[in-house]
């Protein structure tokens, strides 16, 4: 197993330590748009580039792999060798992927350059590492709740601004436009943010890594492919055969190795293991209020239902939740703080669930889709405050960098699912409207239907985690044994640096 080492790392100055955390939110929000930045994109895609719809789409999907699979290997880096040494190489591939799509319209750069946008999503765990380790232990459950809601705040966000930019400006200019903030990001880190001095032991284990990345690829290629191959077709259920057995072989080669990319006995521990299911569920039941939010309005008058609206007016319909998102991430860590992070997660998926009734009863007007939509977004933004803590409560302080990226893998392995079983559900639930074929208003009332229970089912998973009372024998190291320990004040040194 293992264990912290202190490493040497240079504090920055009293006045630029109050800047780290707005420096590391600010860079988990740009990580987030980029995310989203190019749905606004994707119809024009085709004729932009030449290149077949099919092939437009893996500008979405690519980035969700690459993500899927670096997110929780980073993290586990950054937890070896330095969290704020892997968070500037994350930043830096960011920007160079930024670079590639802004230079160029032929759709293989384009999608090398997603695939490198996409590895930097593990910024955000990382980050949240980083502020546990560095500020004193009043200051951790806000910064890390703030920390964590950039990944639904920049989603929020990043949809309208950029369909702002493809409709009034050449579409290049939004990747040239995250360059500039990638290496914004890289500079403000380099000078505000400090190396975290906590690190754990041991080799990286490479052949881990390469069996991670198979499964990962294996489940998500099937999941987000499945609509257009099929789920019955040989390649949807050979790819899942496949990363069943490469799982099973990747499992008992994580269990025997000494330092493993991911702890299989911590990640089976009911306070980590019911986090992440929730994390996944939540994860879900957030992207299907993004992507059916923005469809919904911009369906035409003549479905009998849809608004009519244009990409700008669909994308500012999120952006309302958005705000709550950052409005509320201090008082979803007083809530944490005071009913602890259990109670918090209960409350939000309860929330979100209350949302989707709205969302139900309230589909034929612009302003009520804004309000249903928000409130869902402001259960998305507890949840999202309270999953690391929840996670940070049950490892040991040497693991978070993993631990974390594990938890935001789960949310993007969801926001995967929720985007093949809305792809399906309005495939097939269809109706002709005015000589084209539309989804009907059952099929968008389904979809709430679904996410809906997606969210109840994260209630359950929440309600039954471990009490958000300390054990007895909880240590800062975490107890081995698998309780649940509270989140760790910083080493003296830390708390000096913050």
């Amino acid at each position: 197993m293992t264990s912290a080492t202190s490493a040497p790392g240079t504090p920055p100055g009293p006045a630029r330590s109050r800047l780290v955390v707005p420096v590391l939110a600010f860079c988990g929000m740009v990580v987030a748009v980029m995310q989203t930045l190019v749905v606004p994109l994707l119809p024009h895609v085709p004729e932009l580039t030449g290149a077949s719809a099919g092939a437009a789409g893996w500008l979405v999907t690519v980035t969700l792999l690459t993500g899927a699979v670096f997110t929780p290997v980073l993290g586990r880096v950054g937890d070896m060798y330095g969290k704020r040494r892997v968070l500037l190489a994350s930043l830096g591939v960011l920007t160079l992927g930024s670079v590639l799509c802004a230079v160029s319209s032929d759709i293989g750069v384009l999608i090398a350059g997603r695939a490198l946008q996409g590895a930097a999503l593990a910024v955000i765990p990382l980050g949240i590492s980083i502020l546990r380790d560095e500020l004193p232990a009043e200051r951790v459950l806000p910064s890390i709740a703030l920390m964590s809601s950039t990944l639904g705040i920049g989603a929020a966000i990043g949809l309208p601004l950029a369909a702002v930019v493809t409709e009034n400006f050449d579409w290049h200019t939004m990747f040239w436009a995250s360059a500039a903030l990638g290496l914004l990001d890289l500079l403000l880190v380099l000078w505000i943010v400090p190396e975290s001095l906590v690190r754990s032991k041991g080799r990286f284990d490479a052949l881990g890594t390469l069996g991670l990345a198979g499964l990962l690829v294996g489940v998500l290629l099937a999941i987000t492919q499945g609509s257009g191959w099929g789920w019955t077709s040989g390649r949807t259920l050979g790819l899942l055969a496949a990363s069943v057995a490469v799982g099973l072989l990747w499992g008992r080669y994580e269990l025997r190795t000494p330092s493993p990319i991911m702890d299989l006995r911590v990640s089976a521990r009911p306070a980590v293991l019911l986090t992440n299911i929730a994390a996944l569920l939540i994860g879900f039941s957030f992207y299907a209020n993004s992507l059916v939010t923005a469809q919904l309005v911009q369906e035409p008058t003549s479905t009998g239902y849809g608004l009519g609206a244009s990409i700008v007016v669909s994308g500012l319909c999120l952006l309302p939740g958005g705000l709550a998102m950052v409005a509320l991430s201090p008082l979803s860590a007083r809530i944490s703080a005071a009913y602890g992070p259990r109670t918090a997660l209960a409350g939000a998926a309860l929330v979100m669930t209350l949302g989707y009734v709205v969302r139900f009863f309230t589909s034929h007007s612009l302003w009520l889709i804004v309000a249903g939509a928000t409130v869902v977004s402001c259960g998305t933004a507890i949840a999202y405050s309270a999953l690391p803590a929840l996670v940070m409560r049950a490892v040991p302080v040497s693991e978070t960098g993993s631990a974390n990226g594990l938890n935001t893998l789960m949310r993007s392995v969801g926001q995967a699912c929720c985007s093949a079983v809305v792809a399906a559900v309005l495939a097939r639930v269809t109706f002709v409207a005015d000589g084209h074929t539309a989804p009907t208003l059952h099929a968008y009332l389904l979809i709430f239907l679904i996410a809906a229970g997606a969210a109840l089912a994260a209630l359950v998973a929440s309600l039954l985690l471990p009490s958000d009372r300390p054990s007895r024998d909880s240590t800062r190291d975490g107890d081995r044994a698998g309780g649940t320990v509270t989140v760790s004040p910083p080493t003296s040194a830390a708390r000096g640096n913050a």
